[in-house]
């Protein structure tokens, strides 16, 4: 049987804060079963079932070695603002030979990408 990404898990200090936080960005909802230990956002029309979020009393810290590559298509602009308007900051932009993407952190600093 071949294996299938179920989950990305991301660890938080807060988990359903930053769970509430993804769920808000991605017009997902959350789920919490465990009390905040770990929360579930299902995110639909993301090819992910679940983005999972785990209570952890010491996340890593730096800068995260697994990043999510979000697509946007021609709305790229407006979806880096409205990333923004919900407390993301921006880490940079960049523009290859016509693809344009930038890298956003969302509010525990985990680092993303909204391209074309």
């Amino acid at each position: 049987m071949p294996l299938t990404i179920k989950h990305v898990t991301f660890d938080s200090a807060d988990a359903r804060r930053l769970a509430s936080w993804w769920a808000e960005f991605l017009r997902g909802d959350v789920h919490d079963s465990t009390d905040g230990w770990y929360v579930l956002v299902q995110a639909p029309g993301t090819s992910v079932e679940y983005l999972g979020f785990q209570r952890v009393d010491d996340p890593t810290g730096g800068k995260n070695r697994l990043h999510l590559d979000l697509t946007a298509g021609p709305d790229r602009v407006a979806e880096v603002e409205r990333a923004l308007s919900l407390g993301a900051t921006t880490v940079a932009d960049h523009d290859v030979g016509g693809f344009r993407w930038t890298v956003l952190a969302d509010p525990d600093g985990n680092q993303f990408c909204i391209s074309d």
